[in-house]
């Protein structure tokens, strides 16, 4: 699918004057009477060799006569200091001079590349950059990401009117000098005395001047790619770049992996390997990315972006391709958004998409029907329809794990009205946690004539027929558990919301069997989970687990009762285990 966007040429100021003021005589006429001048993007001077000029379409000698040492002196005392990345710039320009030095010191190169402040550059994600998210551009050098950056600052100190703070460690942002370039708008700059100081300033920036925005040009080392993690989980909006092409560049470079979430070795288990169709060790993200969004600059006139830098990284992360966006602009100023698909593979096919997992718990079944309004009822039924025919139907369902006492009359239940349960003779700790994790239409009361439905212990009600002449009397249901298990309570408290599917086990919830929630309880439960869905029932199998504690044993018997089967404890303490048999 096809997005058009209009949009209005875009502006280019140079000052390419000021450039050209600091070369030499003979290289400065030839370059004023160039045809190609308007689109140079650098002068190059080396020791002994040609200068050259370098344009889009490539690069060509401007003299045969080579470059003197002072010829190159004559550049360099018209400059301002190189720093510590032995870079220079023309004061209040965006030009850049970069050097070469040999071991003694001596500048012996020069690399005079053209700054240019190119209004209208970012009409390709100003829709991104308005959403206030965090933005990694990438591509090769020349591309014009620091371009780009210059462009996004002016527009959101400008036209959005957000407080931006630009790190300009080669001054290349905002230009030489005290006074930053006109190009940055109202963006404030912050300078940085040495390269290796960079994360500093970044943190001091975020402390300092309250910035909501912060725009940081080349992030290199490790320190300024956790001193972005820092900045963003403060809510301060990013916007930088970093070495790499793609996406991927940055996944393979453990220097900067930080920035897109980072990377980790996982050993899965055994039935977890088996189900995921891997090996046991395979690579995760470790963290969400400091980036939410990536753009990786292909050309200038031609950009990829990621709208959601974790899903992509995990796409990757499974062997996958994923899916992006491709923008384009023409002549016109016209973009275009075309959402690129993955490759087909070499038979043709596409590959098979990730299938998301089908959401769990008790309201995503689809089966929540309301249940019919209780009928009016009087004193005079209870004589009428005494207990002989109600008695009748408890002894036809004490043969079943869980009952129900009353077929033709149900409680007032729907989606907007909560269920109100009268629990008699079961722990109400044990109700409340099955109905809090699993986040169940549920109220319990302790006024039976407020209640919709009864849910007692089997042997309770066998011995209370004053409870049962109640119930009938009130036209409320009971509804029996065996015992008072987190398994039989939930699976019974799914029947009251018609919501139980006798032929498919619901997956558990491992909160709801965890007593402790230590590491080793959820560890044997998640253990006991996977052998009963990969092997127990699906191949028929008995399955033996590690050895546990009694305790952990016993929350493992009731995650197995949950799907309806069978466990039994073998061996001696401390070698004791479970084993799990098919149905």
């Amino acid at each position: 699918m096809d997005e058009n966007l209009s949009l209005g040429r875009t502006q280019i100021t140079d000052d390419l004057g000021e450039l050209l003021a600091v070369l030499p005589e003979s290289i400065r006429t030839t370059l004023e009477q160039h045809p190609k001048l308007s689109i140079l993007i650098e002068v190059v001077m080396d020791l002994g060799r040609y200068p050259e000029a370098r344009f889009p379409d490539g690069a060509e000698y401007l003299s045969e006569v080579a470059i003197t040492r002072a010829e190159l002196q004559y550049c360099v005392d018209r400059l301002g200091s190189f720093s510590g990345d032995n870079r220079a710039g023309i004061e209040r320009t965006l030009h850049r001079i970069s050097c070469m030095r040999n071991r003694t010191g001596e500048i012996v190169g020069l690399t005079c590349r053209v700054g240019r402040a190119v209004y209208g550059t970012i009409n390709m994600i100003r829709d991104l950059v308005e959403t206030g998210k965090s933005i990694l551009m990438l591509g090769r050098p020349g591309v014009g990401k620091t371009t780009a950056l210059r462009e996004i600052a002016r527009v959101l100190a400008d036209e959005l009117g957000k407080r931006v703070v630009i790190i300009d460690t080669s001054n290349e942002i905002a230009g030489d000098g005290d006074i930053p370039h006109s190009a940055i708008g109202r963006a404030r700059r912050m300078q940085v005395a040495r390269p290796e100081l960079q994360h500093q300033v970044m943190i001091e920036a975020v402390e300092n001047h309250m910035p909501q925005v912060i725009i940081i040009d080349e992030i290199g080392t490790e320190l300024e790619a956790l001193a972005a993690r820092t900045i963003a989980e403060r809510g301060v909006q990013l916007v930088g770049t970093a070495h790499g092409n793609k996406l991927e560049n940055l996944l393979k470079n453990p220097t900067l992996s930080d920035l897109i979430g980072g990377i980790q070795a996982v050993t899965l288990g055994d039935e977890e390997a088996r189900r995921r169709a891997s090996q046991k060790t395979v690579l995760e993200r470790k963290s969400p990315p400091t980036f939410e969004i990536a753009v990786e600059m292909q050309e200038r006139h031609q950009w990829v972006v990621h709208d959601n830098v974790a899903e992509m990284v995990d796409t990757l992360l499974r062997n996958r391709q994923p899916t992006s966006q491709l923008r384009t602009v023409d002549d016109a100023g016209k973009v275009t958004i075309v959402r690129q698909l993955p490759e087909p593979s070499k038979n043709g096919l596409m590959p098979p998409p990730e299938t998301p997992r089908s959401p769990r718990g008790w309201r995503s079944t689809g089966r929540m029907t309301p249940m019919p309004a209780t009928l009016a009822t009087n004193a005079s039924q209870a004589t009428l329809e005494a207990d002989l025919g109600f008695a009748q139907l408890l002894e036809q369902n004490w043969d079943s794990d869980e009952a129900t006492y009353s077929e033709a009359v149900t409680g007032n239940n729907g989606e907007d009205s909560p269920l109100h349960v009268y629990p008699y003779g079961i722990g109400r700790d044990e109700l409340e946690q099955v109905i809090e994790v699993l986040n169940l239409p549920v109220v319990l009361t302790k006024d039976m004539a407020n209640a919709d439905a009864v849910l007692a212990l089997r042997t309770h009600i066998k011995n209370h027929s004053k409870l049962r002449q109640i119930s009938k009397v009130r036209q409320v249901p009971i509804y029996s558990v065996k015992s008072g298990t987190i398994a039989q309570i939930t699976r019974t408290l799914r029947r009251m919301l018609n919501m139980e599917d006798p032929g498919t086990p619901e997956e558990a919830d491992l909160r709801l069997f965890a007593q402790k929630g230590s590491d080793d309880e959820i560890e044997a439960l998640e253990e006991a989970r996977l052998a009963v869905e990969q092997i127990v029932i699906p191949n028929h199998q008995p399955v033996e687990l590690l050895p546990r504690s009694s305790a952990v044993r016993k929350v493992q018997h009731e995650l197995i009762e949950h799907y309806r089967l069978k466990s039994a404890s073998f061996g001696d303490e401390p070698n004791r285990r479970l084993r799990i048999f098919p149905d």
